[in-house]
């Protein structure tokens, strides 16, 4: 079998969702799964960073409402048999492996003059819906998103003041991050049509937020690598992220320039939509744990 190029198979994916107007983190889940749900592993452990896109992608394009994924041997030790004909998604898994007298760069030498060479690979895995004879547990659908309505929500809003972030509502209809001031503007609540959309816009911003020098240093670290795509990219995944997380279920309709600039971007540099991934992950993480929210998904699946 030929060696797969895990971050062009990846790329392709992505991109392909893009063109058909389907990016995975904009809807992250089924018409028939209600709330979106971080994807896990067979024994609960979540999902993070490029690999949450790709299972988004795969049960948005295959119709699975299980958050649930496993190899052929997980689902076989589970007591489960994969239904025959079934087709696998590809998850990344990231390790390291040690080589003796060897230093060149993106590899670290530990204690004993080892040195440790990063490395990702491929592993093939199967929706709970496409496994038979699991435990009933593996074929719960995700609780429905919460109908906020357009009132603040107390708990949410005790969420994002807890994370320390200089939030500023003025009758100004737009929302953005200014970086000179690091500051976020947000329009009133009121002025939304829903809640739940408010508080996307608002994770949005703040993922922004997290780039700053003095918290994850992003914004400026790579402002020479298509920079505006780059960091709207990492703000766009980073808030559809923590929405999932806080329950909110955001949805986004970024215009067809945005749109255009990602794919530019992703063509140009296969190696892209994983480290945006990353940077979204971390920004999440951070505001999580600015907020003093724990790592809600975590907590479930210990």
């Amino acid at each position: 079998m030929p060696k797969i190029d895990i971050h062009q198979h990846v790329t392709d994916m992505i991109i392909a969702q893009m063109e058909a107007g389907t990016p995975p983190w904009r809807k992250p889940w089924t018409e028939g799964g209600g709330a979106g749900a971080l994807p896990l592993r067979h024994n609960g452990e979540p999902y993070r960073g490029v690999n949450i896109l790709m299972l988004w992608a795969s049960a948005e394009i295959s119709g699975f409402t299980s958050e649930r994924w496993m190899t052929f041997k997980q689902a076989t030790d589970l007591g489960g048999s994969v239904i025959k004909g079934s087709k696998c998604a590809r998850s990344v898994f990231y390790g390291t492996f040690e080589k003796d007298n060897q230093q060149t760069e993106d590899m670290t030498k530990d204690a004993e003059g080892k040195t440790r060479i990063p490395f990702a690979k491929c592993n093939n895995v199967f929706n709970a819906d496409q496994i038979e004879g699991l435990p009933d547990a593996f074929y719960i659908l995700p609780e429905p998103a919460r109908d906020l309505g357009t009132r603040a929500n107390p708990d949410l809003e005790a969420f994002f003041a807890k994370t320390g972030a200089d939030i500023v509502t003025t009758s100004e209809p737009r929302a953005y991050y200014r970086p000179s001031k690091d500051q976020v503007h947000m329009p009133p609540i009121a002025t939304f049509f829903e809640a739940a959309r408010y508080y996307g816009v608002l994770a949005h911003e703040l993922t922004h937020w997290t780039g700053a020098p003095n918290r994850l240093d992003r914004i400026e670290k790579y402002s020479d690598r298509c920079a505006y795509a780059f960091e709207e990219l990492v703000a766009e995944i980073g808030a559809c992220i923590l929405g999932v997380k806080l329950g909110i279920g955001p949805e986004f309709d970024q215009s067809a320039a945005y749109i255009e600039n990602w794919l530019e971007a992703l063509k140009n540099d296969k190696g892209l939509i994983f480290k945006a991934a990353s940077e979204a992950q971390k920004a999440v993480d951070f505001i999580m744990d600015a907020g003093g929210a724990d790592r809600m998904c975590d907590d479930e699946a210990a």
